[in-house]
């Protein structure tokens, strides 16, 4: 398949996807994500790793959560964080290989505010 149809797939999407590899570091964020984590450098956080925008609490939780991804190749998806002001659930989600084998992850926000936009409106 052409990785440009998996990229687009990721820019066009309104939640942010910031992709980490086994070591933590941010390998890619979607515009999204670039504008939602601003504050925080923005696209200077790509190449760094997701540890240093955290606290220890949460890199303690993040680190527990890699080895449960590495555990079986069914645990995949993490519930970790509820926004209440944003109305949005947060994941984290295990990226794996052809094999299955754990090759980084991303988190995962979906809102649950139900959409205002018209249906097919094109003008």
């Amino acid at each position: 398949m052409n990785e440009l149809l998996f990229k687009s797939v990721l820019d066009q999407d309104r939640a942010p996807i910031v992709l980490c590899d086994l070591s933590h570091k941010i390998v890619y964020m979607n515009e999204a994500a670039v504008k939602n984590y601003e504050k925080y450098g923005g696209e200077k956080l790509l190449g760094q790793s997701l540890l240093e925008c955290h606290n220890a609490k949460s890199c303690e939780m993040i680190e527990k959560v890699v080895e449960w991804f590495k555990k079986d190749t069914d645990n995949n998806l993490v519930y970790t964080f509820k926004n209440v002001k944003l109305n949005k659930d947060v994941y984290m989600v295990a990226l794996r290989d052809d094999e299955k084998n754990l090759i980084g992850y991303y988190e995962k926000h979906e809102f649950r505010t139900a959409e205002t936009m018209e249906k097919y409106k094109l003008d």
